[in-house]
């Protein structure tokens, strides 16, 4: 089971399933919204619940991502077309036993950072 919130705590949420896919996104998109990247994994929609007030950004025609009104904090990212939902590690509560899998969207990344080789896929 995972636990999380966010800054303020007024968002909170539990996933009961094993999350999956543990990964940094690096696309522009996840970058200027969370400021640097996107580190999240998937958790199914069924095994999620989250209490508090989440305002939801349409970010584009297949995708949402949620966060605070009251700190901003980044919280998810939910595609329209699948059963999942993406949660920020950042928010989750440690030990969550989860490692980064893979980075994408690497070819988008920042001009001021580096991904070490042997973890970009595009290098």
């Amino acid at each position: 089971m995972l636990t999380g919130s966010c800054l303020c705590g007024s968002v909170t949420f539990t996933a009961t399933a094993t999350a999956k896919d543990p990964a940094a996104c690096h696309c522009t998109q996840c970058r200027k919204q969370s400021g640097h990247i996107w580190a999240s994994v998937q958790v199914p929609l069924s095994a999620f619940e989250m209490q508090g007030d989440v305002r939801w950004f349409e970010a584009s025609d297949t995708a949402k991502r949620g966060f605070c009104p009251t700190c901003g904090s980044s919280l998810f990212w939910k595609s329209h077309a699948e059963d999942e939902i993406g949660v920020a590690m950042g928010a989750l509560d440690v030990p969550t036993g989860l490692t980064l899998t893979r980075h994408i969207f690497t070819e988008d990344k920042g001009d001021y950072y580096q991904i070490p080789p042997a973890q970009d896929p595009d290098a």
